[in-house]
């Protein structure tokens, strides 16, 4: 009981706890399907190289992934709706890593490719099931966050990966390579008896493009799309625009830009969290527009590191800003639809960027073709802007 002077005392609500077991078991499997997804992305080209198939084999390997992952995405969530999130990513663990295995006996061209179409097909079931899945277990109030640590666990795995997996490929062959990548995505089966078996919300939402029209869906999907078009070109061309005695600037280059991006992803989501992801969206974008630009002056080391540097902030800061503003504006009916959404902006950006990319350079030359990239990038600030003024 309080007495006449006695002031109570107040206590500041704490925060939900963000890392249960639930989200735990979840982060340990992504990090194993992304260590094998990017473990194999330069091997398999390399691996078809090597058994006479040339480049054409190598560049066909990469494009059945791809595109079979953006075919898939669209029907996840059906799938999860039907089936629940077990059974949806377990599937997808399989697909992913089982199909390696067959690598062991083949180089067969044909052989190759329908297993990247297969791992492309669970590359697509992870991605869009663990968003969805998070946003399912983590509090709303720090979603941003849970996304930006997801970003980190995400982004390991490629910076370590890609040029992991090709000097291993000298240290212990391909076939011990092929195995470890199917055991690094089938361990996280061991983890889904934990996980949700079904959406929280019984009626979900599954036609992926269906019903956008006044969702505030549209802008950040066509914002991040806009940024993940520079992302493919600046990873798919620039070894190509600088000279092959400045590869080593590239790497370092690339390295930059795959290091900051998950930091920048895991900062943007903890201030989004406070201040509203789209207050912080138009400054990413700016980052990665002069980051894109910067690539102009691609005779210029400086201008190369540092360019790929800002790219790499402001790309990470939009993967995670667009994502959590998708998710705040929709029910929970709609989250299998948002991670769709999202991933197809993400690997149909980065496909799109890169064809379109090739053809337009080969008439401009490489400084006017960044230059337009940065371009690109630049007009999605508009309707970040006018989106931040209408609502948030």
């Amino acid at each position: 009981m309080t007495t006449a002077c006695e002031v109570p005392t107040l206590t500041a609500p704490t925060a939900p706890r963000l890392l249960t077991g639930q989200f735990g078991r979840l982060l340990f499997t992504v990090f194993g399907s992304a260590l094998s997804m990017y473990l194999l992305t330069s091997v398999v080209p390399l691996y078809l190289a090597a058994s006479g198939s040339g480049g054409i084999g190598a560049g066909l390997s990469t494009g059945a992934m791809m595109l079979s992952a953006v075919g898939v995405e669209l029907l996840v969530p059906r799938m999860i709706a039907r089936w629940g999130y077990q059974v949806v990513l377990g599937l997808g663990l399989i697909l992913l890593g089982a199909p390696s295995l067959v690598l062991l006996v083949t180089a067969s061209l044909p052989l190759v490719l329908a297993v990247c179409i297969v791992r492309g097909a669970g590359l697509a079931i992870l991605v869009v099931g663990a968003v969805a899945l998070i946003a399912e277990v983590t509090p709303a109030r720090r979603r941003g966050e849970a996304f930006g640590i997801y970003g980190v666990v995400v982004g390991l795995p490629a910076a370590i990966s890609l040029p992991l997996g090709v000097y291993l490929t000298s240290v212990i062959g391909f076939d011990a390579l092929f195995v470890f990548a199917a055991v690094a995505s089938l361990v996280g089966l061991i983890a889904l008896g934990g996980m949700p078996r079904q959406p929280s919300v019984e009626e979900q939402h599954v036609k992926v493009l269906g019903g956008l029209r006044g969702s505030g869906l549209l802008m950040p999907t066509f914002v991040f799309a806009a940024v993940t078009v520079a992302a493919g070109i600046s990873i798919t061309f620039l070894p190509l625009a600088v000279a092959e005695d400045k590869q080593s600037l590239v790497a370092a280059a690339l390295l930059m830009q795959a290091i900051t991006a998950p930091g920048a992803r895991w900062l943007a989501g903890r201030f989004g969290d406070r201040v509203g992801p789209a207050k912080l969206l138009p400054a990413a974008l700016i980052l990665a527009a002069l980051g894109a630009g910067a690539l102009i002056l691609v005779g210029s080391a400086v201008a190369i590191v540092v360019g790929s540097t800002l790219f790499g902030i402001g790309f990470g800061a939009a993967q995670n800003l667009t994502l959590s503003l998708m998710y705040n504006r929709v029910p929970k009916s709609r989250y299998g639809q948002v991670s769709a959404l999202w991933n197809l902006a993400y690997d149909g950006g980065w496909g799109v960027g890169a064809i379109v990319f090739g053809f337009v350079v080969a008439g401009t030359g490489y400084s006017l073709a960044f230059g337009l990239t940065a371009v690109v990038v630049a007009a999605a600030i508009v309707p970040a802007v006018q989106s931040l003024r209408n609502r948030t």
